[in-house]
């Protein structure tokens, strides 16, 4: 009796595993789930933007769970948050809804637009309950911007509020404690108030304090991809969108993010990134945001997003 049951379990022990070997199967090649950050002016599911771009990504990868942030309880609050929400409280919220979504729970592709690109790098930095595999950054900032030269999208009277405010002042208290574009506005003229007064930029950047997390969560990336729109009018300098910006003390010529201390003191973890060959530049030659969809499908949804668990962590090669 003694025997048959052994065999029994044993058998059963057999079946349990194969079972699970076909679910881990089954798993590892369903699509990687993909998040997307809007940017400024703009909202999670607005139909003739964010709303299209899920709509076209969910259609090209099938079988693909797509979350498109959207930060308070409606449409209006998201639009809003985007100009009057402070940067570090929107990653918080961010880092929690993530946490907790259980579809998100063996790791995800990001996709960032405008500002919602370096929103994301900072996610990646400073959340530790989240797996991000590929990051793709569509015009983000990360060295900030310096100017508003227009404006893009429906809110025309919002962004004209934008450049007021920081005209008067993006470092006084008052305006950095809510006004996002603030938060990342980078004064190649006065660069010690710039790196004590900016309550986000400097922070992420390690630009006070090495925060060793940063460097090696963002190291960790399976690919960095920047995208840099190589006619943009809104963004000054469009160079940050590669991590570049204006040399010190003045406002024309700029430097690459190879002739930057960020990068020879890998002080982020972007000179490992790139050493492995999963840091990408890819230039855009539109204006903001001002792509066609066979483009953004094959440069940056084809190679990055359409990808299962099987192959995410493999670098892209162009």
């Amino acid at each position: 009796a003694l025997s048959n049951l052994l065999c029994h379990c044993h058998s059963n022990m057999k079946f349990l595993l194969v079972c699970c070997l076909l679910v881990a199967l089954s798993e590892a090649s369903d699509p990687v789930p993909l998040v997307l950050w809007h940017g400024m002016g703009d909202t999670c599911c607005n139909p003739l933007s964010m709303g299209r771009i899920k709509s076209q990504i969910e259609e090209k990868v099938k079988g693909i769970y797509v979350f498109s942030i959207q930060i308070g309880s409606n449409f209006v609050d998201d639009e809003l948050s985007g100009f009057f929400k402070n940067s570090n409280e929107q990653i918080d919220i961010v880092c929690e809804q993530l946490s907790q979504d259980p579809k998100l729970k063996n790791g995800f592709n990001a996709m960032g637009f405008s500002q919602g690109g370096q929103f994301l790098r900072a996610l990646v930095q400073r959340c530790g309950n989240i797996t991000m595999h590929n990051l793709i950054s569509v015009g983000g900032q990360h060295q900030g911007v310096y100017g508003f030269p227009k404006c893009i999208g429906e809110k025309y009277e919002l962004c004209d509020i934008v450049r007021r405010l920081l005209n008067e002042g993006a470092y006084i208290s008052e305006i950095q404690k809510d006004l996002v574009q603030a938060e990342y506005w980078h004064d190649p003229y006065n660069l010690k108030e710039y790196r004590e007064k900016c309550v986000f930029l400097p922070d992420i950047n390690q630009e006070n304090s090495v925060n060793p997390d940063y460097k090696a969560r963002l190291s960790k990336l399976s690919n960095f991809v920047m995208v840099k729109f190589l006619n943009d009018t809104m963004v000054d300098p469009k160079d940050s969108e590669w991590f570049g910006f204006y040399k010190d003390g003045q406002s024309v010529d700029t430097y690459h993010l190879f002739d930057s201390d960020l990068y020879k003191k890998d002080l982020l973890g972007l000179k490992i990134l790139n050493d492995a060959k999963r840091l990408h530049f890819i230039g855009a030659p539109w204006d903001h945001l001002q792509m066609t969809t066979d483009w953004f499908m094959k440069n940056l949804v084809e190679p990055f997003v359409d990808v299962n668990f099987n192959n995410v962590r493999t670098p892209v090669v162009f």
